[in-house]
Formats: C-alpha cells, sequence, structure tokens
C-alpha cells in the first residue's frame, strides 16, 4: 500500500498539503525564518504524527477492552540536533489519562501494545531518534 499528498506551495513560505483522504493542513514557518506561522512548522507536524498515530491506536484499543476514560491528552517532546539537518535526536511522550477508577493495568497494555506492536509512525521514529514514554493517571 502507497499514499499520495501533494504538497502545493501557497506563496510566500506557505504551503497547502492534501491527505489520501482529501483533508489539507497549511504548513508554514515563524516570522523569524521568513514566514508568517500561518499553518503547522513541519517537524513539529511529525510530533503531531507521532502522538496522533499512537492516540489512535491507544483509543481503540481501550474500546475493545472496554475501558472508560473521560480524557486522554499526550504531550510530546523532541530535541533537536545542533547541527544541520537537524532532526529529533530525542523525543518524549507522555501519555494522560482522565477518569474515574482507571484501570491502570489495561491502560499500560494499551500504551505498551500502540508503542510496541501497532504505531508505524513509532517506528519510524525509532530508526532515528531516542524514545521515552510514560504514563500518567489523573483520578
Amino acid at each position: 500500500m502507497s499514499h499520495k499528498v501533494t504538497t502545493h506551495w501557497k506563496g510566500n513560505l506557505q504551503f497547502e498539503s492534501d491527505n489520501p483522504n482529501g483533508k489539507t493542513v497549511l504548513i508554514d514557518t515563524s516570522p523569524e525564518h521568513g514566514g508568517h506561522n500561518s499553518g503547522l512548522g513541519p517537524k513539529a507536524m511529525m510530533l503531531s504524527a507521532l502522538a496522533g498515530c499512537s492516540g489512535l491506536d491507544v483509543v481503540s484499543i481501550l474500546d475493545k477492552m472496554k475501558v472508560k476514560i473521560s480524557d486522554f491528552r499526550m504531550d510530546t517532546y523532541g530535541e533537536l540536533t545542533d547541527e544541520h539537518p537537524k532532526y529529533y535526536k530525542k523525543v518524549s511522550i507522555e501519555y494522560h489519562f482522565y477518569g474515574e477508577d482507571l484501570n491502570k493495568s489495561k491502560i499500560k497494555k494499551a500504551v505498551d501494545l500502540s508503542i510496541e506492536k501497532y504505531c508505524g509512525v513509532m517506528e519510524m521514529f525509532r530508526r532515528f531518534a531516542e524514545i521515552e514514554t510514560s504514563i500518567h493517571l489523573h483520578n
């Protein structure tokens, strides 16, 4: 299976990129690099893709396990190399779960399954970055 994404220059340093499902996203850079912050930065978007991929897995797995949560968020941090081309050498993902009587063992299992088995973006990141994960329960 392959994906095709078309990324079209919209002027200055802004681009619009589509998705195989037809949705689009704006890409831009900060004013200090000549942009207008009118879209997502490419590197930060990689962190969003990583969290989104793992989050989709976790929510789907918890649903199958009949585990109820009231809220869920991931804080993802990327540490860039000092030299060009700058890339993420270390990435840390904090999984935050909110709810009453959270089932710690099932939540851990869902996160572990995503990290170790299902999340393809996580596997791609492993090729170039050290990855740390942590789970935080908020009852």
